[in-house]
């Protein structure tokens, strides 16, 4: 559903908000992506009441954050480590100024190293990590940081179009000072040959869709240990960071 989100930093008036750039982001309805026929609005759009914007606080905040929430290769252990290869997800939230968006939940979800993920209706014929959930959760720090580690996830088949196969990916699910503020979008890899032919990459105007892909980074690089890529994320204005609930 298209609505105007509430400001995720209080530093920033609602009347010295850019423009939303709406050609960012994909359609609601993108023929090659098939599902968007039975979730797209078909009707005119409803404007929500402001008062719905005026709560102050997200669902989840920093009490509600465990030490190892953003470390995906613990959070979920039972008798071991979790399969597959190590890497570090990080980058900043950065509001239309590109100035860092602070105490912002930030969580991801993800499939496991081999494509499958941990809900029951994911029937694809791929093995489940008994030490993987793929999820986690942090919050941004004063210069809008986020950071974890995790297991890059695998491609899996999806059923839109006949040899369909969805790109390594990772959701992120961004909150502001308000449960309406929700914004949720993906990250690619750097490379991966399926984007060409995923239609929720292609369904994002080519203009944006380099700001989906993360940055392969030396620095986040854990040496011996994990691979790092980095993913800014940007609210507002002309380098917005294309979302899939606009």
């Amino acid at each position: 559903m298209k609505t105007e989100i509430a400001p995720l930093t209080p530093r920033v008036a609602a009347a010295s908000l850019s423009a939303r750039d709406w050609h960012s982001h994909p359609a609601y309805l993108y023929e090659g992506y098939r599902s968007t026929a039975k979730r797209g609005p078909q009707q005119p759009l409803v404007p929500l009441k402001s008062a719905l914007g005026e709560l102050r606080r997200p669902v989840y905040g920093h009490d509600c954050v465990g030490e190892l929430d953003h470390d995906l290769t613990r959070n979920a252990r039972r008798n071991g480590e979790p399969i597959g290869e190590r890497m570090v997800l990080a980058g900043q939230v950065l509001d239309d100024r590109r100035r860092p968006v602070r105490n912002t939940l930030v969580e991801i979800w993800q499939a496991n190293a081999a494509g499958r993920y941990v809900h029951k209706a994911d029937q694809h014929d791929a093995p489940l990590d008994p030490n993987f959930l793929g999820a986690g959760r942090c919050m941004t720090d004063d210069e809008g940081r986020y950071r974890f580690l995790t297991i890059k996830p695998g491609a899996y088949p999806w059923g839109n179009h006949p040899n369909a196969w969805r790109p390594q990916h990772i959701h992120l699910s961004l909150f502001g000072q308000c449960f309406g503020s929700r914004l949720v979008t993906q990250m690619y890899f750097p490379g991966d040959p399926l984007l060409p032919f995923d239609p929720m990459y292609t369904g994002t105007p080519p203009a944006a869709r380099s700001r989906l892909v993360a940055d392969f980074s030396l620095d986040l690089t854990v040496e011996g240990y994990a691979l790092g890529y980095r993913f800014d994320i940007v609210l507002r204005g002309v380098d917005e960071t294309p979302f899939e609930n606009q």
